[in-house]
């Protein structure tokens, strides 16, 4: 079993932005696999979904878009992990890159949280850093423009929308590909 769990900012003032780049990659893995049931659990909203892999064996899948905000994301992750009895390597975290250019995904195990604070807190709660990360771009801010302020907007132009949705689907590609195919493969396809 693995958990899948897409990083954002609960409410409808936070729906769409940058930031909830991994809540948009849930949504659209949920809706590919006809997940259509959220419960609220361990402080998340929770869909179980199932994967057929190429060899035809189906693995369960649990789908999770922590409630708490961004920046406090580590306890309902951490009591996810518990609650579903599920190891550190087995968790994928999608979350917004600023060092990232938009458009494009990339994907790796372990790191740093490189100032995310989502990302840290979860490395708090964990008490590692050894996890899978689906990293969606959405580039620097421009000019002088504050990083919250960018965070926490919707992208505008057409340009821009089309490449956070592009990365956005990109992303739950990788999730897929992640979970069938492993870290190595999945690597050479979208890094």
């Amino acid at each position: 079993m693995r958990v899948v769990v897409g990083l954002g900012n609960p409410g409808e003032e936070y729906a769409h932005t940058r930031h909830n780049a991994g809540f948009e990659v849930v949504d659209l893995l949920a809706s590919e696999w006809g997940v259509t049931y959220w419960k609220n659990t361990c402080g998340a909203l929770v869909g179980e979904g199932k994967l057929r892999h190429s060899d035809g064996s189906v693995e369960k899948v649990i789908l999770a878009k922590p409630q708490s905000f961004m920046n406090t994301s580590g306890g309902p992750v951490s009591k996810l992990m518990r609650a579903y009895g599920v190891a550190p390597d087995h968790l994928i975290v999608v979350h917004d890159e600023l060092d990232i250019e938009p458009g494009t995904i990339r994907v790796k195990f372990g790191g740093g949280h490189a100032g995310h604070n989502g990302l840290r807190s979860i490395c708090d709660k964990l008490g590692t850093r050894d996890w899978f990360r689906v990293r969606i771009g959405i580039g620097r801010p421009p000019g002088r423009k504050p990083v919250v302020d960018w965070v926490l907007s919707r992208p505008r132009s057409k340009d821009d929308t089309e490449a956070f949705d592009h990365a956005v689907s990109e992303g739950a590609d990788a999730v897929l590909c992640l979970i069938d195919n492993g870290l190595e493969k999945t690597q050479q396809k979208f890094n």
